[in-house]
């Protein structure tokens, strides 16, 4: 669904706030898995509009989870203090 904002600019899909944390979830693991492709073979255009997407949803989601767990390993200090190779985020 295409729709436009306040500015007459066109935006892609509902507006984040509208979905349910379930939807939310799904939008953003469907843009994440296209982002690639998008990145490497799609037009500006699109790239831009993915863009702006996935800033929407990921910003619903950080509106939505302000105190959502963050790995040790994923912060800058975690980082230092991995050894060459290791991974930011466990293994099973």
């Amino acid at each position: 669904m295409t729709e436009h904002d306040e500015r007459g600019t066109t935006m892609s899909g509902v507006d984040p706030s509208r979905l349910d944390d379930q939807q939310l979830m799904r939008e953003l693991e469907t843009i994440h898995r296209t982002r690639h492709d998008t990145l490497l073979y799609g037009s500006n255009d699109a790239l831009r509009v993915h863009n702006e997407r996935m800033a929407q949803l990921e910003g619903e989601y950080l509106r939505r989870n302000p105190r959502r767990p963050v790995a040790a390993g994923r912060t800058r200090e975690g980082a230092r203090e991995r050894s060459c190779g290791e991974s930011a985020t466990p293994r099973s």
